[in-house]
């Protein structure tokens, strides 16, 4: 098929694909990233991508983990964690990178298939909003010490002030978190280093607290049970590959700053993540010495003691204050932006209409909003625990299917495949593996399956998603990868440097120009059509018919 092929004077672009290409132009929204838009540098792309973990939930996590079971108990448990998001986000990260889609998309070619991925697609954005209410939490209980605001009046204005923000894409969240992170940086590390400089009996407390419910000892149900709760973050891998897709192509000239990029945006989010559970366990032994137990979770008075021991006071309350504001913003535009994308990719597939992003930016922050209005933050502990169960399923299986059924039982197709029409509805290897997983582990979470396998559902979690999904792939054979292996495009998806293509062709329905491989032939007419149409084809003329 010619790359000059003229637009077709028939074609009739429906109301849906014309709302969908205005609204999804901008950071391309449920498709692939072109060449064309991906103007930023590898490291710009890495400092976006680490400034939507600028989030506070980390020393709430930390201190939450510490209280209760120890210093000891508590480090480990955030070290194991941090081991598992690393290993698992690994070869998501990468490919999110390299093949410029996200998650949803490596999903539904990497075990899923292209309905199977809702179920996933609704677990992400279950995390996006579950950790913007626990943000917009934190943000209520820094303007109620700052300001004097009820709380529930804080957490309408937490939510309210970030939707003006993420209205705009990646052009627009990249300036911000660019510009915000040093002073970020600045206000969190500052106090850390103070009172380790200047009290060094702070450290001697902090290694030798022993927690409400250990004895200072190290045991695998408090390590376990602490390692639950940091896992609930592993879908954090998501948001991060929301930047990296628009990483530049990798070439030799930039390989080297490439994958420093990648590995430091991508797995090596979860390094800062593990610092600030750690600085959280650090700083509620700390006020739990100075303010009391009910303070001490709560990271605007972690950070209120920790300014108090080395500024005037009259200072304190308006740093804390924006340490949290801050804080809040720069993750929870992401939280929001994430979120969006999630629901709407799910929307759209189940009912091929695209409603525009905008309707489930509020969606997913009307969620949020009644999660904190229920006072989430008093049983935090409890639904990160259940939620990891979920998180880690999906994530394992997805790395599992990339890693092992792709590179090494090599039943999975290599390239990733996203488009309707290349791929099956379900393909049970994921589909089961998944469900298995969950389901599961969920059932020992609840002490379904007795008091001792409780501590360890979030093992049974990993283990069973990493076992079942390369079994499903050798008894299925690799058959429900793809409905057909052949686009009906004769120019390659790759280019000679394994990048995809940048070759544009114009899309038969919305007649826009896209980049190869967000397009495939149409099986009605002479003409290609983009992914997006694709999903928005409510009668499947465009739709190409199955032949593997």
């Amino acid at each position: 098929m010619s790359t000059t092929e003229s637009r077709p004077a028939t074609a009739d672009p429906s109301a849906s694909a014309d709302q969908a290409v205005k609204e999804t132009l901008e950071d391309y929204t449920l498709r692939f990233a072109p060449r064309s838009y991906r103007r930023w540098t590898p490291m710009v792309v890495a400092t976006t991508a680490l400034g939507g973990i600028a989030y506070m939930a980390d020393f709430s996590i930390g201190a939450g983990i510490g209280l209760a079971h120890g210093t000891g108990n508590a480090l480990v448990a955030i070290a194991v964690a941090a081991v598992v998001i690393f290993v698992t986000g690994f070869p998501l990260a990468y490919y999110g990178a390299r093949y410029n889609i996200d998650l949803d998309l490596i999903t539904r070619g990497s075990g899923f298939g292209y309905y199977g991925s809702v179920l996933t697609s609704v677990i992400f954005a279950s995390f996006t909003f579950i950790f913007f209410a626990l943000e917009g939490s934190i943000m209520a209980q820094g303007l109620k010490l700052g300001l004097g605001l009820p709380l529930w009046l804080g957490y309408l204005v937490s939510t309210l002030m970030v939707i003006p923000l993420v209205i705009y894409g990646m052009t627009a969240l990249s300036k911000l978190q660019v510009w915000t992170t040093p002073i970020w940086l600045l206000l969190m590390v500052g106090p850390l280093v103070y009172l380790v400089s200047t009290d060094p009996g702070t450290v001697d407390r902090f290694l030798a607290y022993a927690g409400t419910d250990g004895d200072g000892g190290v045991n695998t149900a408090s390590v376990l049970l602490g390692a639950g709760v940091c896992l609930s973050l592993i879908a954090q891998i998501g948001e991060q590959i929301d930047y990296l897709r628009f990483m530049p192509p990798k070439t030799e000239a930039n390989k080297r700053t490439w994958w420093t990029a990648v590995v430091m945006a991508g797995p090596g989010w979860v390094v800062l993540g593990a610092l600030k559970q750690a600085i959280g366990v650090f700083l509620a032994v700390y006020i739990l010495a100075e303010v009391g137990a009910d303070a001490a979770p709560e990271p605007i008075q972690q950070f209120k003691g920790a300014f108090d021991a080395m500024m005037p006071s009259w200072l304190v309350l308006p740093l804390a204050v924006a340490l949290v504001v801050i804080s809040q913003i720069k993750i929870n535009v992401t939280n929001a932006y994430s979120g969006s994308l999630a629901w709407t990719n799910s929307f759209t597939r189940l009912t091929r209409h695209y409603p525009g992003r905008l309707v489930f930016v509020l969606v997913n922050l009307g969620f949020a909003l009644a999660l904190m209005e229920a006072d989430m933050f008093s049983f935090l502990n409890d639904i990160l625990g259940f939620y990891s169960n979920c998180a880690i399923a999906w994530v394992v299986t997805v790395a599992t299917d990339i890693g092992i059924n792709k590179y090494l039982l090599k039943l999975s197709p290599h390239a990733p495949e996203f488009r309707r029409g290349m791929l099956y509805a379900v393909n049970p290897v994921g589909v089961v593996a998944f469900v298995a997983a969950s389901g599961l582990s969920i059932a020992m979470y609840f002490h379904g399956l007795g008091d001792t396998l409780q501590p360890y559902s979030p093992v049974a979690a990993a283990v069973i998603a990493f076992v079942l999904t390369p079994l499903m792939a050798i008894v299925t054979k690799g058959r429900y990868y793809l409905r057909r292996t052949d686009d009906g495009i004769d120019e390659p998806m790759l280019d000679a440097d394994g990048n995809p293509s940048a070759t544009t062709y114009d899309c038969h329905v919305c007649r826009q120009p896209y980049e190869r491989p967000d397009l495939a032939a149409c099986a009605t007419h002479d003409a290609v059509v983009c992914s997006l149409c694709l999903s928005t084809d409510k009668t499947g003329d465009h739709v190409l018919p199955a032949t593997a």
